[in-house]
Formats: C-alpha cells, sequence, structure tokens
C-alpha cells in the first residue's frame, strides 16, 4: 500500500529524524507505529544515522503491530523485524539474526541488558508512561545503558496519567536528567511540596505554585502532543452514568467494611490491612462481590448485573463491549450471559467482523495498539479504574478513526461508594494531562 501522510504525520517523521531525543505524546489513531517507522526508514537508509534500532513495547503490540505495519506499506520494505520474545533460546535466536530493527517486550528489558552486550545506537519506547516508576526494573536497567544510546524516541498518548511525578523517569530516559534533574528527589524538591502527610510519613505531592509552567516550559523543546481531535474526524461520543442504589442492608455491609477495614463472615472475614487494600475491597463490593482473607467469593448484590442486563438489552442487538476488573466478575457476568472474551488475534478478527454479540475484556489486556472499531460502538465499564490510562487506552479501542457509528460509553455506578470518587478521580487526571499536552501541543501552521 502507498503510504501518503498528513501533513502532522510529515511534520512528526521530521522531528523524529532531526532531533536526537524526542517525546512523542500523540493520541490514538494518529499513526505513532507508521510515523515512526517512515522516520527510522530514511535514518537507516538515507541518512545513515543509526544502524541498529531497539523497539521497547507492550506484549501485544511486539508480537503484532510493529511487524504488520512494516509489512503494510510499500515505501517500508527494506526494513526487516526480529522479535525479541518468547522462552530464552527464542530470544537469543531473534538478537542473532542480522537485520535493522528488533523488538522486545518491555518485560524482557532488564533479561537483555543483564546478559546481552549492549550494540543498540537508537531506542523507541513504544507507550513510554510504562516506564513511569523510577523503581521499576525496568526502568532501572535502561538508565544503566542509557548513555550508550544516541538516539531515544519515546512515544505515549498518557505522559502524565496520575499527575506531573510520573514524568521524571519518562524524561530521564530520553534526555539522562538534563532538563528535570538526574534525581527523582531534586525534581520532587524542586517543583513539589507536600500534600498530605502525617508527622514522618509524606503520602502526596502537590506542584509548587507555577511550578506547572516551568515543567512544561522545560520539556517544550524535546516533546511534542498531537490530539486526535485536531487532527481527525473523530466519531461522535457519548459518556453515559449508569447509576444503581444498594439496599439498605447491602450499603450497611459495604459502611461496616469502610469504617472498620473488617467484615466478619462465618466461613472468612473480608479485611483489608491498609488503605490501598480497603480500596481494593471497597472496589469489589461496589462490583457485588469480594474476595475473602481465603479468597474465596462472597456475594453481596446483584446490582450492576441488573443494570449490564438493562444496556445489553436496550443495545438490541447491537455488539457491546464489556469492561471488568475483577476475576470474580468476569465470572459472574459469564455466568449470566453468553459473553466471549476478546485475548486472541483470532478473537479480535471474530470481534471485528460482528460475529462476537457480547465482548468481554480486561482493560489492561485491550489497553494498546488493537483496533477493535470495526466490531462496535458500545462500551460498558462494569468495573470503573483508578488508571486514567487503562481508561482512555481501552476507551480508544472503538472511540478512534475509522469508527461509522456515534460510540457511546456507559459506566455503571454504585451511588454512594467508591465509584464516585474513582469516576471524580478520572476527569481530575484528565484535566491535569490536558494541560501538559495544551503546554507542547503542536501548531503545524506556525511550525512550518
Amino acid at each position: 500500500m502507498k503510504y501518503v501522510p498528513h501533513d502532522y504525520q510529515s511534520y512528526a517523521t521530521i522531528r523524529i529524524i532531526k532531533d536526537k531525543i524526542c517525546g512523542m505524546f500523540l493520541d490514538c489513531g494518529l499513526g505513532k507505529t507508521i510515523v515512526t517507522l517512515t522516520a527510522l526508514d530514511e535514518l537507516m537508509y538515507d541518512y545513515f544515522k543509526v544502524y541498529k534500532v531497539l523497539v521497547i513495547a507492550p506484549l501485544r503490540v511486539a508480537q503484532d503491530t510493529w511487524s504488520k505495519e512494516c509489512e503494510k506499506w510499500e515505501h517500508l520494505k527494506l526494513l526487516t523485524i526480529s522479535k525479541i520474545l518468547g522462552s530464552e533460546k527464542e530470544r537469543l535466536k531473534a538478537l542473532e539474526k542480522k537485520t535493522a530493527l528488533y523488538v522486545i517486550n518491555r518485560e524482557n528489558v532488564e533479561w537483555l541488558v543483564k546478559t546481552q552486550k549492549w550494540n543498540f545506537d537508537m531506542v523507541v519506547i513504544d507507550e513510554l508512561s510504562s516506564f513511569k516508576s523510577y523503581s521499576s526494573k525496568r526502568f532501572k536497567a535502561l538508565r544503566k545503558v542509557r548513555p550508550l544510546v544516541k538516539r531515544v524516541v519515546g512515544l505515549t498518548g498518557t505522559p502524565a496519567p496520575n499527575g506531573l511525578m510520573d514524568l521524571w523517569a519518562q524524561i530521564y530516559l530520553l534526555d539522562m536528567g538534563e532538563r528535570l534533574g538526574k534525581f527523582i528527589g531534586q525534581y520532587r524538591n524542586t517543583y513539589f511540596e507536600p500534600d498530605r502527610r502525617s508527622r514522618e510519613i509524606i503520602f502526596r505531592y502537590k506542584p509548587r505554585l507555577g511550578a506547572e509552567e516551568q515543567i512544561y516550559e522545560k520539556l517544550s523543546d524535546i516533546c511534542i502532543s498531537m490530539k486526535a481531535c485536531d487532527y481527525l474526524k473523530m466519531p461522535d461520543r457519548i459518556d453515559n452514568r449508569v447509576e444503581v442504589s444498594l439496599s439498605e442492608a447491602e450499603m450497611m455491609l459495604y459502611q461496616t467494611l469502610e469504617k472498620d477495614m473488617l467484615l466478619p463472615f462465618a466461613e472468612g472475614d473480608i479485611d483489608a490491612v491498609n488503605a490501598a487494600a480497603l480500596s481494593n475491597k471497597l472496589l469489589q463490593m461496589a462490583n457485588g462481590a469480594v474476595y475473602d482473607e481465603n479468597h474465596q467469593v462472597k456475594f453481596i448484590h446483584n446490582r450492576k448485573l441488573d443494570a449490564l442486563e438493562d444496556l445489553i438489552e436496550a443495545a438490541n442487538g447491537k455488539p457491546v463491549l464489556i469492561f471488568y476488573g475483577y476475576q470474580h466478575d468476569k465470572e459472574r457476568i459469564t455466568k449470566q450471559f453468553k459473553v466471549q472474551e476478546i485475548n486472541t488475534s483470532e478473537d479480535i478478527t471474530k470481534w471485528n467482523e460482528g460475529d462476537i454479540p457480547i465482548a468481554i475484556a480486561h482493560p489492561a489486556a485491550t489497553g494498546h495498539g488493537l483496533n477493535l472499531q470495526s466490531g462496535g460502538s458500545t462500551i460498558i465499564w462494569f468495573s470503573l479504574p483508578w488508571s486514567l490510562e487503562l481508561y482512555q487506552q481501552a476507551n480508544a479501542r472503538l472511540w478512534r478513526q475509522g469508527q461509522k457509528e456515534t460510540v457511546v460509553i456507559h459506566h455503571i455506578i454504585s451511588k454512594g461508594t467508591i465509584d464516585e470518587d474513582v469516576i471524580k478521580t478520572l476527569g481530575v487526571k484528565d484535566k491535569s494531562q490536558n494541560a501538559l499536552l495544551e503546554a507542547v501541543k503542536v501548531r503545524i501552521n506556525q511550525a512550518k
């Protein structure tokens, strides 16, 4: 197929070629893979600037997306890809192949750094935000070899899913600390101050007055953002809140656990040892079931299942995609409805061909790189995630270019529970991230 790039794609390609370090904050559907591959092709075969490239990506994206995109376009016929995936024997065999591009899943980055001599002169990190934790093994491994890399491109649509503190590790992998400091403590002390704390422990930080603008200015020369709605004809989208009410007895159980962090049962108690565990248990109870101390499921209510039944019936035969949060959510939904989980490439094909009326998926499994817009236009969130990145990426499976119908996104919310906090927090995080994206937003007309 012949590639005829949009103006924004040509601009992004030029930036990758021109800049040795580049943060590309591109919305889903803008073609970040073809943009990057086109730049790599030119850097290798027109400019002779790079010779061996490592692409780090989520597992499913590493398995399919980069190689399929490479095979799809006529101008990329010189690019060949070796996939460093599977068993150690398979990974070593892939590394022995003489090719230009090597693709590895992010979980194997530590293994690669520890066991192999580093000889990649360029690294592309697909979903840069998956390196936001400065304490993670994958970040520490890549940090170790970062001085050996001449060029780095970081791709993501969600650079700060939980706030600006997420940026330090990502930007460090681009510029080795030049803009935000060489250590997380330096970044934190410069731009943040304690927000929630006890006498000895700081639980949360907030940006100092004027810090957001300072951070945005620091990043503006190496990071660019592009939103799909500015460049593509996006389908209409309707977000719908479907509220359910727990009975007085059900709400009393919920409030007892919330207050006492313990709900006694004869067969096994439901207990929460800390605030994070309590949040997890309350989310489960809002959904209708919860694991006890023996990991057995205690059923609390069917309010969300009843709402789900109404929504499926109202879809009147149109396919729906249900996102769940816990295994017991999946089990209860599967028991009540004839559903098929989207896991494999075959499942994706069946969905896109309209052969799956009711699909179910965990947002983490469909979060990146999957095109599901041909199979339906209705999403139902049975369980809401705290993660803005998971939420946005999952919605983008259907709400993207190529979708021919209005996308309807239903959120089933148990009134008076933690569900209301989650939906509110997602809105706050989205507002914060949009401020960053707006600050480094590309104005193509001005850039020419």
